[in-house]
């Protein structure tokens, strides 16, 4: 039976939340709503279960009602498109944090810091011309931006 909005508001009245230990009230195609006890009441999580290569796992798609359960049908139904494509969600999800997490140490801003720290006399002094010039014209724009260094180079 599909879940309702009202079935997931209501998840701490159900039957099994009488026992005070964590349960699952399940939708469909793998989607489920995870239901635990916390010291300020209970806490409600959407995870979606599935198989990739003959492993079963399992993604956290947000918590009930910051995701509501159309947003959490529609994550599912976009992660069973990928799982069916060959996407491992759990890795692809690691991969785009990691490229996140180097995009950001690698940012043109970044560089520039730790550049201007060590060639630039008093870079640390708040009237210093480069380094404002740089904070209100470049960075707004480019800061973010991922910068690498070319090893490539030909003499």
């Amino acid at each position: 039976m599909l879940l309702s909005d009202t079935a997931c508001k209501n998840a701490h009245k159900h039957a099994k939340a009488s026992s005070g230990k964590s349960f699952k009230l399940y939708d469909e195609k793998g989607l489920y709503l995870l239901v635990k006890p916390q010291p300020d009441g209970w806490g409600k999580w959407w995870r979606f279960k599935y198989c990739f290569e003959g492993k079963e796992k399992c993604i956290s798609f947000g918590t009930y009602p910051d995701t509501s359960l159309k947003q959490a049908r529609d994550k599912r139904d976009e992660a069973r498109k990928q799982v069916a494509e060959g996407i491992d969600l759990g890795e692809n999800r690691k991969a785009v944090k990691s490229s996140k997490a180097e995009i950001a140490t690698n940012s043109f801003e970044i560089i520039s810091r730790e550049w201007g720290l060590k060639k630039v006399n008093d870079w640390d002094d708040k009237n210093n011309r480069s380094k404002r010039m740089l904070e209100r014209n470049i960075f707004p724009w480019l800061g973010n931006k991922a910068f690498s260094a070319n090893q490539d180079t030909k003499k």
